[in-house]
């Protein structure tokens, strides 16, 4: 069994930074610009005065929307107030519809993209502003207005910080650029985000589905290791981090932790966070960080990263959404993360960390039911969607994009993973059980050892001679 050694990671970071770094940067990029209509006249009263908003003039839906009704404005008074108050009983210029689109797009990414006192560009083509702690996202919730973030709770027992790494793991803040103290780095949504979003009230959510592992999974395929059968308040594990090819921008592939309560049905609770790559909800093939939440099975309540109210982040120095570098290459230098989320005693928080002692932030207790109390299952693996656009099962990568069997720097693998038991102890897992449901796609092999402790190994290519 090949040992995993840090030391050896940090010695790939300087060429996979060389590699990624180097990356074209996605189509279609371009400057922020701020907009306020409130020149064209400050009488109206209308749904776009007094709006100070950053659109990328590259839209064809915005620039030609706000260029012709400028133009209007100027030449016909009453005419440029009736477009604003869509009364226009034979328009030609653009449906009704996509007005009304526009209007709720606007109002949307005015209400998760708050103030920045800071903005940095990332070389991926990113925008991450850097916002006061307390105007983040999850402020907005009614039963935290008028709150700031909680101090750090107690970490559990026995939690080892013999592995040190940095926190600089992400492509924005590789140029040395970081958000002030007091503010956090959140990930800008842009209009092209929510566009790319089956419909502007999913946005940043999961499509509903059945969490159970089985063939009736509504095109999403995993290959996972879990524990199931008594109570958890946490859970600890090492992630490899690849850049699996996603066959469509209606597809994803990710490795994450679950940790769940409730039954399988609309009750569900559960916490995620772990790597994925997912087109549809950043616009390219990077792998990122990310974080999601739901108390009624992916239904109504949640979301991704902070895209609602919800997770309060607490770090400076942590994007969540944003592209992880470097990233694990073929035969060759291989780059994990160390993920842990456990419940405060005192509070009944959620917390995140990542790596050793950098705490990312919190979901508080209030968001949940079951969770309120403890989680009855953890899950660790990947999980991506099929699909099926050509006929055929998708050729979208999971983990590496190679089976298990090939092993240590060429099949992906979580390692050290461990619980949280109710005294607040880490500890290694009794029972841990492996799924793949469609092996002939994806596969997961696990085993135990003392250097990695509990282990498996797990992914594959999709499409293949005996995965059609």
């Amino acid at each position: 069994m090949d040992s995993f050694s840090l030391t050896e990671s940090k010695n790939y970071r300087n060429a996979q930074f060389c590699f990624v770094h180097g990356r074209r940067r996605r189509q279609g990029q371009c400057k922020q610009v701020h907009t306020y209509l409130t020149t064209i006249e400050d009488t109206r009263n209308q749904s776009f005065s007094s709006m100070d908003f950053s659109l990328c003039l590259s839209s064809p839906i915005i620039s030609t929307l706000v260029h012709f009704l400028l133009l209007v404005s100027l030449v016909c008074p009453v005419c440029s107030t009736e477009i604003f108050n869509y009364p226009l009983a034979n328009e030609t210029f653009r449906p009704k519809e996509e007005v009304h689109k526009l209007n709720i797009i606007i109002n949307h990414l005015q209400q998760i993209n708050k103030p920045a006192i800071k903005t940095i560009q990332s070389p991926d083509g990113d925008i991450i502003d850097c916002v006061v702690s307390h105007l983040q996202p999850a402020f907005d919730h009614p039963q935290l207005k008028g709150h700031k973030p909680l101090d750090p709770p107690e970490r559990p027992k026995d939690h080892s910080q013999i592995e040190e790494f940095g926190e600089n793991f992400q492509l924005w803040s590789l140029s040395g650029e970081s958000c002030p103290e007091g503010t956090i780095p959140i990930r800008r949504a842009t209009e092209q985000d929510m566009l790319r979003a089956s419909s502007v009230s999913r946005f940043g959510r999961k499509v509903r589905r059945g969490v159970r592992r089985d063939t009736n999974s509504n095109g999403h395929e995993h290959a996972v290791g879990y524990v199931s059968g008594q109570q958890y308040y946490g859970a600890k594990a090492s992630i490899n981090v690849w850049a699996p090819k996603v066959a469509n921008q209606y597809e994803f592939s990710l490795s994450q932790m679950w940790v769940i309560s409730g039954s399988f049905g609309d009750d569900l609770n559960t916490i995620e966070a772990g790597w994925q790559v997912s087109p549809e909800l950043y616009g390219d093939n990077y792998p990122r960080f990310f974080t999601y939440w739901t108390s009624d099975a992916y239904q109504a309540t949640g979301c991704y990263n902070l895209l609602c109210s919800g997770f309060v982040q607490t770090n400076n120095r942590i994007a969540i959404g944003a592209a992880i570098s470097p990233t694990s290459s073929y035969a060759a230098g291989q780059f994990d993360i160390s993920l842990l989320i456990w419940k405060d005693p005192k509070h009944g928080n959620w917390w995140l960390e990542f790596g050793s002692g950098i705490l990312v932030g919190y979901w508080p207790s209030f968001l949940f039911t079951h969770l309120r109390d403890h989680a009855s299952m953890v899950q660790f693996g990947g999980e991506i969607v099929n699909s099926r656009q050509t006929g055929s099962h998708t050729s979208t990568q999971m983990g590496s994009g190679h089976f298990a069997r090939e092993g240590f720097g060429k099949a992906s693998y979580f390692r050290n993973m461990q619980v949280v038991d109710w005294d607040n102890n880490l500890v290694p897992l009794s029972n841990l059980k492996v799924l793949a449901d469609h092996s002939n796609c994806y596969d997961i092999q696990g085993g135990i050892n003392n250097v990695w402790g509990n282990y498996f190994y797990y992914g594959g290519p999709g499409r293949n001679v005996r995965c059609p």
